[in-house]
């Protein structure tokens, strides 16, 4: 059975023609799966997008990869987007267990076969799409390779807050104050309401603007900070599979050398030791790669697409 039609916003994704459907999770969890098919036969993208964002985001991104012939599919982690919210704050960005987004991983793949998206299938995670994505590929996601693009492997913080990090977010699982903010970040979407100087996502003015117009003119989509219980199973997950034996798959990790979300440290460690993997560091890059500068985006996406049709044929 064909999966149900879902809301797809046309008007804000700047992308060639997409769609979205309605899946769910086997513990029942509603989410929407969207994307663009391209011309070509190269492949499908499953592009793994990150905390508080959604599928229309990645439109200009699918446009860039459709001229290559490859075709893109996208996902609203639960809790985020227009997939079911956990809690009764809906803007806090909440997950009960980071094991539960593997459960979304498994819908995704199941709908990419069943709409028929073209194979080999490769990765494309950003930030905490890269923890999903690199958890995803250590259980044996079946795909010919992967790339991320700032993964959120570690959280960037002071050294000092780390340990009442852990303790305190630790201690609220026991409690409700597990499904409050966490210390330090706010309840309003924070591309939506930050102004372009000293942001931390881009330095590209359009693309900064492309973002916010998104959630101005959607704010059903606008997700706030994370939850205490969100911050401790993702510091749990991080320590986890930095640890992990790497993957076989080959890999490339793109890391912008501004970058002022997900710790940088993590990062390089995992990829010294990936066989098959590089890491490419780029010069005055925030955190969003493939919303930054013209010259920064291309070099990302040529680089990227390379490596796919490298191991189009490969075997992972």
């Amino acid at each position: 059975m064909a999966p149900d039609a879902a809301p797809y916003f046309d008007d804000i994704a700047g992308g060639p023609d997409g769609s979205a459907v309605w899946v769910r999770a086997d513990d029942g969890v509603r989410l929407r799966v969207g994307g663009w098919r391209a011309d070509g036969d190269a492949g499908t993208v499953l592009l793994f997008p990150g905390r508080t964002e959604f599928i229309e985001k990645y439109g200009r991104t699918a446009a860039e990869f459709a001229r290559e012939g490859l075709s893109v599919l996208a996902i609203d982690w639960r809790g985020q987007g227009l997939s079911d919210r956990l809690i009764e704050g809906p803007l806090t960005g909440h997950v009960h267990a980071f094991a539960d987004y593997q459960r979304d991983v498994a819908a995704m793949v199941a709908a990419a076969r069943a709409l028929e998206f073209p194979e080999p299938f490769h990765l494309l995670g950003h930030s905490m799409g890269g923890a999903i994505g690199l958890r995803a590929l250590i259980e044996g996601l079946g795909v010919r390779s992967a790339a991320f693009t700032a993964p959120m492997w570690g959280i960037l913080m002071a050294p000092h807050l780390r340990p009442a990090a852990w303790a305190l977010s630790w201690g609220s699982r026991r409690t409700r104050l597990g499904y409050r903010i966490a210390p330090g970040a706010v309840i309003e979407c924070y591309a939506a309401n930050a102004p372009f100087e000293d942001n931390t996502l881009t330095t590209c003015p359009d693309n900064f603007a492309y973002m916010q117009r998104q959630l101005i003119e959607h704010p059903e989509l606008q997700l706030g900070g994370p939850s205490l219980i969100w911050l401790y199973e993702a510091l749990v997950e991080c320590r986890a599979i930095v640890r992990a034996e790497p993957p076989r798959h080959p890999c490339v990790t793109w890391l912008g050398t501004r970058e002022r979300i997900v710790d940088p440290g993590p990062i390089r460690a995992r990829m010294a030791r990936w066989p098959g993997g590089r890491l490419e560091q780029v010069a005055d890059a925030e955190h969003e790669l493939l919303m930054e500068r013209e010259a920064i985006r291309r070099r990302v996406i040529a680089g990227t697409v390379d490596h796919f049709r490298a191991n189009g044929d490969a075997t992972a």
